[in-house]
């Protein structure tokens, strides 16, 4: 460990306060945490910046904020969002995600159709990479189930949630996953089987606690749902490649090319659609991939005016192993998310700064970057004020508050996370020997 780093300079942090004061202040007065667009906010925030440190002339520090925008793991992450935009659009443009979610609905038993909703929500959400789209996707059929059924809309809809924030978390083309492995180093594969490991028992507890909170509930849904299941193909040739390993831009470059042909003779679209579908998806993430390069710009910028020492230094005053550096790193990304109520931002602001604690208290990489994204993903999935709440309540015409009771899964999620870092569960080094086992 090193004892002889500068303290840096607070003041160097004073854009991540402007970026707060911006998007939290334009929420309270408006009413509408996302009436800031989060792009603005951040050039803004990196404008500021500029104006610290007057000793260093205005070209060196463009220098050193294109040395950030342009560094490899961001310019790998932009590629990266690009790609799995493509593959989600072509995917969803062959009516893909209808045919996930029919033939989930269309299997389950009539007495588990809300624990099956949210086994269904984690497949649609590991899948497509996208809670807010999951939610989307199947938050209106659970809202049929509920109206009925006499079980409450709202706890239906806190399983649908809980399904869509268990994807979001774990699956290889989020973009959680993808700025969490970027920013701290490591291999998607990795950690997922570190991640896997910590949520893996409070799916578990949610699937119990669904099944019996529904138990006495009588379904009397009689739809019948119907799907093509060489749709559904494309999503298993992702996650099962993924959990193989398989280099993610062969996996979605694959993935695009597999969904095109299916949609092509299957008749869903022709190849000029497929190209559109390409195009459209990946102008979804064109805002991202803008919001990484000028974060990335902007963090060098902070830690070449001494604001990365002195978040250091604070933080080594305050914590003295590696457990309490774990938990700063939680509460760091926790923090930023409840702020920023965008929990892929929340990791590419607070990954550089996460990867740097790592370092210094020699956290594995898989494991810095699931915490990460657990805690991220945590927050997102219980704030009444992020997407997939307002998505979710707003499908129904609730509050999202009626929901947060019945949000089982992100709350497991947290406490699995937390009891993980407090008893240094689970043993990386036994998670990748039983990987190397079943490889």
């Amino acid at each position: 460990m090193n004892n002889q780093r500068k303290k840096g300079s607070a003041l160097a942090l004073l854009p991540l306060g402007v970026f707060l004061i911006l998007f939290i202040g334009s929420g309270i007065i408006s009413g509408d945490f996302y009436k800031m667009p989060t792009l603005v906010a951040f050039i803004i925030s990196t404008l500021v910046e500029f104006l610290f440190n007057r000793k260093v002339d205005f070209n060196t520090k463009m220098e050193v904020f294109c040395k950030g925008g342009g560094n490899k793991d961001i310019i790998l992450m932009v590629l990266i969002f690009l790609f799995a935009g493509s593959f989600s659009g072509v995917a969803k443009a062959i009516g893909g995600d209808i045919a996930v979610v029919n033939l989930g609905l269309s299997i389950l038993p009539a007495n588990l159709l809300i624990t099956g909703l949210f086994v269904i929500g984690c497949f649609i959400s590991i899948s497509m990479g996208t809670s807010v789209g999951t939610i989307a996707a199947i938050g209106p059929i659970g809202i049929a189930i509920a109206s009925k059924t006499s079980i409450p809309v709202e706890l239906v809809l806190g399983a649908v949630v809980g399904g869509a924030m268990f994807g979001d978390n774990l699956s290889m083309i989020s973009d959680t996953t993808i700025a969490a492995t970027k920013t701290q180093g490591c291999e998607m594969k990795d950690k997922f089987r570190v991640n896997f490991a910590i949520v893996l028992p409070a799916a578990i507890v949610t699937i119990i606690l669904l099944t019996v909170m529904t138990k006495g509930y009588v379904a009397a849904t009689d739809e019948i749902y119907t799907y093509e299941f060489v749709k559904v193909l494309p999503y298993l040739f992702v996650v099962i490649g993924a959990i193989l390993g398989i280099n993610v831009f062969l996996l979605l470059g694959g993935g695009v090319i597999f969904a095109s042909i299916i949609g092509i003779t299957t008749n869903s679209l022709d190849l000029f659609g497929a190209t559109t579908a390409v195009s459209n998806g990946m102008s979804g993430m064109f805002e991202l991939c803008i919001i990484s390069v000028i974060v990335g710009g902007m963090v060098e910028l902070i830690k070449f005016n001494g604001g990365i020492d002195f978040v250091l230094d604070f933080i080594q005053s305050k914590i003295k192993n590696k457990k309490g550096a774990e938990f700063g790193i939680a509460a760091l990304v926790s923090v930023v998310d409840l702020c920023t109520a965008n929990n892929t931002i929340a990791i590419v602001m607070a990954g550089p700064l996460a990867k740097n604690i790592a370092d210094e208290y020699d956290i594995d990489a898989k494991r810095s970057a699931s915490i990460l994204d657990i805690f991220s993903s945590v927050w997102q999935g219980i704030i009444p004020y992020g997407a997939q709440l307002l998505t979710a309540a707003g499908l129904a015409g609730i509050s999202p508050f009626a929901i947060i009771k019945y949000l089982h899964y992100p709350i497991l999620m947290f406490i699995c996370g937390i009891i993980a870092i407090a008893f240094g569960l689970p043993n990386v080094k036994s998670v990748e020997e039983k990987s190397n086992q079943i490889a």
